[in-house]
């Protein structure tokens, strides 16, 4: 099905691993239509309750564009909103979280990718950086909305502006990064979370997911009113009716994500 990434479903989970590992998983426009239609199969099953993005066997989580493969269009403008919006868009849409499994660099957009994830587990050896600048551009993908968001803007300005690399202990530190294991230890962490989300009220995390990236664009009247939408959502969501019911009983709950 798919030529540049591996696609599996296990259980209520979705593993996507990028799979380019003779170039350290560099990007290109068929890989990202790829990873865009990979989210696309996630979304449309009500089964998958998370979704895992990693780098796959290779050293790498992802070296950026390849450039070495030439460009699609001269006009960069073209290429971002053909092949890289639309991906980091539906990462964003999409109503699961995503688990970014950083098993080692992620530079250029394949920061912007990972920082589109809404939790990052690191590998104590990987490193993030904002490269564009080494070849006379701008950060792209996303890392414009994500880096000041996460950092603030003076930081988000220095890790665009000198492209310095960002090894785990920092990244981790500035919350750039949401848990860092050493490499023996990485895939029992992300395992955990995935038994987390796949047994979590996975619709409640949804709506959470949607109202938490408008809310800083956003006034406390707008975010207000869309807390009380979602949370009339939530109230009619079968994951309510059976957390109150598994609290009043005393028992385990059994939420199914819808």
């Amino acid at each position: 099905m798919f030529s540049f990434i591996t696609y599996s479903e296990q259980s209520n989970a979705a593993y996507i691993n990028l799979n380019r590992p003779e170039v350290y998983n560099a990007l290109t426009p068929a890989l990202l239509i790829e990873l865009k239609q990979a989210f696309d199969s996630a979304n449309a099953n009500a089964e998958i309750r998370v979704v895992v993005l990693s780098g796959g066997d290779c050293t790498a989580f992802s070296s950026g564009a390849d450039l070495k493969n030439g460009l699609s269009d001269t006009n960069l403008g073209n290429v971002l909103a053909a092949t890289y919006n639309p991906l980091v868009e539906a990462m964003v849409a999409l109503p699961k979280p995503i688990i970014c499994h950083l098993n080692g660099l992620a530079a250029g957009a394949g920061m912007s990718i990972a920082l589109a994830c809404d939790m990052i587990i690191a590998d104590e050896n990987a490193y993030l950086s904002e490269l564009f600048v080494g070849i006379g551009l701008m950060p792209d993908a996303g890392s414009m909305y994500f880096l000041p968001r996460l950092v603030g803007i003076q930081k988000a300005f220095e890790l665009c502006a000198t492209g310095r690399k960002v090894f785990m202990p920092e990244a981790l530190s500035m919350g750039l990064v949401t848990q860092v294991h050493p490499t023996e230890n990485i895939k029992a962490a992300v395992d955990q979370l995935v038994a987390h989300f796949a047994s979590a009220a996975t619709y409640s995390i949804g709506q959470m997911k949607k109202v938490l990236h408008k809310s800083m664009n956003s006034t406390l009247s707008e975010v207000l009113a869309m807390e009380s939408a979602g949370q009339t959502a939530c109230g009619y969501s079968a994951d309510f009716s059976e957390g109150v019911m598994a609290f009043i009983t005393k028992r385990k709950t059994e939420f199914k994500g819808k």
